[in-house]
């Protein structure tokens, strides 16, 4: 896109919120557009479609002469084109890579496409190691389709961030209001039932802060020659791997993060509830009321958004599980409550979550049951970050890929929440005792 029709399409941009305001104002008073009103939005009306008029002359002129370009008339214009083609002109991630590793060999033009978005041909050439050490120097800007491909492929499956409360934040913290007190509780914000002349009680909210700050997880992959060469297994293979291996740490530190240079897992932050075994429960066994028992620990509206995580080794004592002549587990890829799709299926009427992040059978932590709704998490506005360098690992013939993904997370609540009437205290965050 033309710096010129960028603009042009600011200033109408400008002048649609002027006259949006100007109707939002008014309606919110409950009136009508006064006569000097009407004149100010009919004057806003007239520019609009002036600069409407512009956007489309700009378009089309831009369009022309992209067919005069085609037949050679104007001589080749396409780097507009590249540079808001957000594949950069490549056909694949694989076709990118060997680009990268073409410009390193001596001799070799570097492709003009590898230098859209900021990069430089000075950029591409061998610079000091302890610069690259840093991660700031040398290499080329991933096509930003590429980048989110791999965004989309670090999110498949048993990915936990899609099931947070997550908010996406351009600078590199976020502050959020807790509120942790209850309908029933003594404080907060409270409603009484008001007698006649008797004087309102008032009441304010507590409000704790909560502040998250951005933390790093880099994937830095040097690459052999040989595979560079094999566009298929660029295409398939490395972007595959390096998605595998983000989705791991960051369902790691969702649920168990320490909180030093990570985020704070909802598992290691004070609210988790622990479910003890039944009296007399033989050891590695496991019965529908464990399972019946941890479900009546969740919050009032929890159940809807909660999903089970057990480790593999679980499973062969859920098919054996029933009530009366029901099976408790389904083990079919249903989808519930719009929940993203098990293909483990169901237990107790949620989702099932395979994976090594949960104890082996019979130990604690070898189920869980969660609520991530109620696991606050920020992730840096567009995903994974991505870049080459061929400096580091020069000597070595290798080509390093830089994958980066920045967020943070904790739980919304400090302490499971005390109930109106019991003693079972309540949470998101539920694991199985040792049996």
């Amino acid at each position: 896109m033309s710096k010129q029709l960028r603009e042009l399409q600011a200033r109408k941009t400008t002048l649609v919120k002027e006259a949006r305001a100007l109707t939002d104002r008014v309606g919110a008073e409950g009136r009508d557009l006064n006569d000097e009103e009407i004149t100010a939005f009919d004057a806003l009306r007239s520019r609009i479609d002036a600069a409407s008029n512009a956007v489309d002359r700009e378009a089309a002129l831009i369009a022309d002469e992209a067919r005069l370009a085609v037949n050679n008339v104007l001589g080749p214009i396409v780097t507009d084109n590249c540079t808001a083609d957000a594949m950069h002109g490549f056909q694949s991630v694989g076709e990118f890579m060997q680009a990268v590793y073409q410009a390193e060999k001596p001799g070799k033009a570097i492709d003009d496409r590898l230098l859209i978005g900021g990069s430089s041909r000075h950029a591409a050439l061998p610079s000091h190691y302890s610069n690259e050490g840093t991660g700031q120097d040398g290499g080329f800007l991933i096509p930003p389709h590429f980048s989110q491909q791999l965004f989309k492929l670090s999110l498949n499956e048993d990915s936990l961030l899609p099931l947070t409360d997550n908010v996406e934040v351009s600078g590199n913290s976020m502050t959020f209001p807790r509120d942790e007190t209850t309908p029933w509780g003594t404080n907060g914000i409270r409603a009484y039932w008001q007698g006649e002349a008797t004087t309102a009680l008032a009441t304010k909210p507590i409000l704790g802060l909560a502040t998250l700050r951005l933390k790093k997880l880099m994937a830095l992959v040097p690459t052999t020659d040989e595979l560079l060469e094999d566009t298929h297994a660029l295409t398939s293979y490395l972007p595959e791997k390096i998605a595998d291996s983000i989705r791991w740490k960051t369902n790691e530190s969702i649920l168990f993060g320490n909180g030093n240079g990570v985020p704070v897992g909802c598992l290691n932050a004070g609210a988790i509830v622990t479910v003890a075994k039944e009296t007399g429960q033989a050891t590695q066994t496991l019965l529908p009321q464990n399972l019946a028992k941890m479900i009546a620990r969740l919050p009032t509206g929890s159940f809807a958004n909660a999903v089970w995580i057990i480790n593999n080794d679980v499973l062969p004592a859920l098919f054996t599980l029933s009530l009366g002549n029901y099976p408790i587990y389904l083990p079919t890829g249903l989808s519930v409550g719009g929940i993203q799709v098990s293909p483990y299926g169901t237990l107790l009427g949620r989702p099932v979550f395979v994976s090594q992040h949960a104890n082996t059978f019979s130990s604690q932590g070898d189920i869980l049951l969660v609520d991530l709704s109620y696991y606050q998490t920020i992730t840096k506005a567009g995903g994974l970050q991505t870049a080459t360098s061929m400096h580091l690992y020069f000597d070595a013939g290798l080509t390093a890929f830089r994958t980066t993904f920045r967020m943070d997370g904790q739980s919304k609540i400090a302490a499971p929440i005390a109930p109106a009437k019991g003693t079972a205290t309540m949470s998101p965050f539920i694991q199985l005792a040792t049996r």
